[in-house]
């Protein structure tokens, strides 16, 4: 799996384009179809893709939130069969190209592509004005085959990722979770935090994730699990302020894992959120905190003998 600017294939691939962000049910259907055209033509599949997002760059748009970290996107396109993910750097200057310049210096010259997957409604080159009749004629001079995504396939992906993102926002994780195909997650490295958690019984793994992009559900309370050391942690996880203990609007990524001893400052933690218990709350005293949480603990161990 790849991931660079510049990069030149001698092997010769089949190709899609797109963010893919999120790699939901949507996305694997297509995914899938170009993984099986590649061995069924002896290729390497390859998904191309842009970082930092084109509305970052082209609309100064810093607010664009996105499902998947670059990490998290290219260990579940590993998962699907992929071959390569190629991550061509967005400026403003690669925007100016044209069509043409795109598909001669990228597409041919740099990935070597015999075949492209891609959308019936694929706008590409300088202003967006190419389409993907201006492609099937770039493949007739430049000898690659262009093969159509339907609308009804586009269509999915685009609902799809509409309905995990308000379902994110809305703290509705199950509803998320069945439009991707798998948990929603956030990675991060494990901080010290004021270990307030620890004097009352609950010490939490303080998440820092770096990529300010990456888009965080509603505030509140999760139940969560997590990969450590091969071994599958459940815990609960709280996203918020901590109003109780804290005079601050910053953001707080929390975990108290269950009948878990290991210090893990400095690890890179992957954590899988499995659903949400409650709103985030003030509470009058440390103690009624406590005891809040307990109840937690007893509502997200009886979830969590659902899931196992």
């Amino acid at each position: 799996m790849i991931h660079q600017k510049h990069i030149t294939f001698n092997q010769p691939t089949v190709l899609t384009i797109g963010t893919f962000d999120g790699v939901h049910i949507g996305h694997k259907k297509i995914i899938e179809r170009l993984v099986k055209s590649a061995k069924d033509n002896q290729l390497c599949s390859t998904v191309l893709t842009f970082f930092p997002h084109p509305r970052m760059v082209l609309q100064k748009d810093t607010n664009i939130k996105l499902l998947n970290t670059i990490d998290e996107k290219s260990s579940i396109l590993r998962q699907l069969g992929l071959d390569y993910l190629v991550i061509k750097e967005f400026t403003k200057e690669f925007s100016r190209l044209t069509a043409e310049d795109f598909v001669l210096d990228i597409l041919v010259n740099n990935l070597n592509t015999k075949k492209i997957i891609i959308g019936y409604d694929h706008h590409f080159g300088r202003n967006r004005t190419a389409n993907i009749d201006d492609l099937r004629v770039f493949g007739n001079k430049y000898n690659f085959d262009v093969e159509e995504i339907s609308a009804q396939d586009i269509n999915e992906v685009t609902v799809s990722s509409t309905k995990i993102r308000k379902a994110l926002i809305d703290g509705d994780i199950i509803t998320a979770n069945k439009y991707l195909g798998y948990n929603y997650m956030l990675s991060g490295e494990v901080i010290k935090g004021k270990s307030l958690g620890t004097k009352i019984g609950f010490p939490t793994a303080n998440l820092f994730i770096k990529e300010t992009y990456k888009l965080i559900p509603k505030d509140g309370v999760y139940v969560v699990k997590s990969l450590i050391d091969d071994e599958w942690i459940y815990g609960m996880m709280n996203i918020g302020s901590n109003p109780t203990v804290n005079n601050t609007n910053s953001q707080f990524i929390e975990i108290h894992f269950f009948n878990f001893k290991k210090t893990i400052y400095s690890h890179k933690l992957v954590v899988e959120i499995l659903q949400r218990i409650r709103d985030e709350q003030k509470f009058n005293s440390v103690d009624d905190l406590k005891q809040q949480l307990q109840e937690d603990q007893k509502t997200a161990l009886k979830l969590i003998e659902d899931f196992e």
